[in-house]
């Protein structure tokens, strides 16, 4: 179980330094703007997103959260990677940046994998 914990804990941690905390302070910068442009998106896109990834890592790291409603964090971020994936490789092609969103969704996956047997250890 310990083994289980550190893990779900350290890919979640991640997902949140990544996907909620960096946006909340980088959204507003001219380089990510010009990020939601160049992919073809309005600017209000970028501060959309950016609030439902700050409320869904908050989502993921509360443990009195529901796990019901952890679900549906974890599905909005599956999207959200799957998504960026698409639009980069539609405005870009094949590229490094192509990496990012891939490497996020397997560290996401790790985590709802881990979260899936804590809930299972916790239930015996």
């Amino acid at each position: 179980m310990k083994k289980a914990k550190i893990i779900f804990w350290v890919t979640t941690s991640l997902i949140f330094i990544l996907e909620g905390v960096l946006p909340a302070l980088t959204s507003q910068t001219e380089m990510a703007k010009e990020g939601i442009r160049h992919l073809g998106y309005p600017a209000y896109f970028g501060c959309m997103l950016t609030v439902f990834k700050i409320l869904g890592t908050l989502v993921l790291i509360i443990p009195q959260i529901p796990a019901r409603v952890k679900e549906w964090a974890y599905a909005g971020f599956a999207i959200d990677f799957i998504a960026a994936f698409v639009s980069i490789w539609a405005v870009d092609g094949v590229g490094v940046a192509l990496l990012f969103p891939v490497i996020a969704f397997v560290i996401l996956a790790i985590s709802n994998i881990y979260f899936h047997k804590l809930v299972r250890l916790t239930e015996r």
